[in-house]
């Protein structure tokens, strides 16, 4: 059997999310509603302001929502009903813009009907959003032009898309120098054979055209992009016994990355960075991704590559960089990064953070190291 054309899986797609699906509810496996890490204060509060509607039609695989976005402007690629776009929104401020893009028309008229509601809650003078009916490959189309924004985010979406290239080719496009792409997809651990490819409900839950997960970084690395930054993975179970069968040995896994289009100027060298503090919600401590976690005031020693983004990206006044050697002024301690193996392979992280959860005692708080909470 050919694979299905391009024209015919974005038909059933909109089907799936337009017609067959109502709510988080009706979804056939867990990966379009884990989330791998706890939710930031300041986050949860955002997600509380959302709509009801808009938060039931939610069908995301991860928290798409990096630090440091006061007064940015940020594109959604696939934003569904809105509801990352309404807790975006709130986080850039009335001098941001959130624009959410969907190819799916039925989600875009609930997300813009609830413009006027999410303007009022949080008391701005206009809305900062806009919603676009349009598709995440052919951005040009939907009239969004060259490097106009700070960061693209995407929540469980590119997966649905057959040509993933085109998709990254686009975001990288759009996204300033300097910016980023913040997104959760799924990624298998096999090539996928053509019965899975060609399965409408595997499509629609995105296990279908998942990508096998080092094919990210080729992909990443021919566009342009500084190698993916893996944040956070979790391991897909499906709760189908029919779509068990189908997939076999094939196991799938969602995580978030981040892709930075940064100029090669760059440190070339390690470098010792220290975090000021003072990012909203991470003020004492910055977990940038999976193998780097900065607190305020401490050293740490960096790769030359990390040191090109943080000193080419947004973050670069949160952070003192100096070559390796030079005195840095410093209250805290040290962290001295030891040349431990950087963890890519998010299949991997996932079963670590499995792992710890099954061993870790709750703290104080109630949560613990790395659990998943709902929002």
């Amino acid at each position: 059997v050919a694979a299905p054309h391009d024209a015919e899986i974005r038909k059933d797609v909109q089907t799936y999310y337009g017609q067959v699906l109502k709510k988080s509810a009706d979804l056939k496996t867990n990966a379009c509603v884990t989330t791998a890490r706890p939710v930031p204060k300041h986050i949860r509060k955002a997600l509380q302001n959302v709509h009801e509607e808009v938060a039931l039609r939610y069908y995301g695989c991860g928290l798409v929502i990096p630090e440091h976005l006061e007064n940015c402007w940020i594109l959604d690629l696939g934003s569904g009903a809105g509801r990352d776009c309404y807790v975006l929104s709130q986080l850039v401020g009335e001098k941001g813009h959130v624009t959410g893009l969907d190819m799916t028309k039925g989600q875009v008229e609930v997300a813009e009907k609830y413009l006027d509601y999410h303007m009022e809650k949080y008391g701005f003078q206009a809305s900062n959003v806009t919603f676009i009916h349009g598709y995440i490959e052919k951005l040009g189309e939907a009239g969004i032009k060259n490097e106009s924004y700070d960061i693209v985010v995407s929540n469980c979406v590119i997966n649905l898309v057959p040509d993933k290239q085109q998709v990254l080719q686009e975001a990288y496009r759009v996204l300033k120098h300097g910016g980023e792409l913040y997104f959760s997809d799924v990624y298998t651990s096999l090539e996928l054979p053509e019965e899975i490819r060609t399965h409408k409900v595997l499509w629609g839950e995105c296990l279908g055209g998942a990508l096998h997960w080092k094919e990210l970084a080729i992909l990443a690395q021919k566009i342009g992009f500084c190698p993916p930054r893996l944040v956070t993975a979790n391991l897909i179970t499906i709760q189908n016994k029919e779509l068990e069968r189908v997939i076999g040995d094939c196991r799938f896994v969602s995580a978030t990355f981040r892709l930075f289009k940064c100029s090669k100027t760059g440190p070339t060298k390690r470098c010792q960075v220290i975090y000021n503090g003072g990012i909203t919600g991470h003020e004492k401590e910055l977990m940038f991704d999976a193998n780097f976690t900065f607190k305020e005031g401490e050293i740490v020693e960096v790769d030359e590559e990390t040191a090109a983004i943080l000193k080419n990206s947004r973050f670069a006044q949160d952070f003192l960089i100096r070559p390796i050697g030079e005195k840095l002024p410093t209250s805290g301690g040290c962290s001295a990064l030891e040349l431990k193996d950087v963890i890519t392979d998010p299949f991997k992280l996932a079963e670590e953070s499995d792992s710890m959860k099954s061993r870790c005692v709750p703290d104080a708080a109630g949560g613990c190291c790395g659990t998943k909470k709902s929002c």
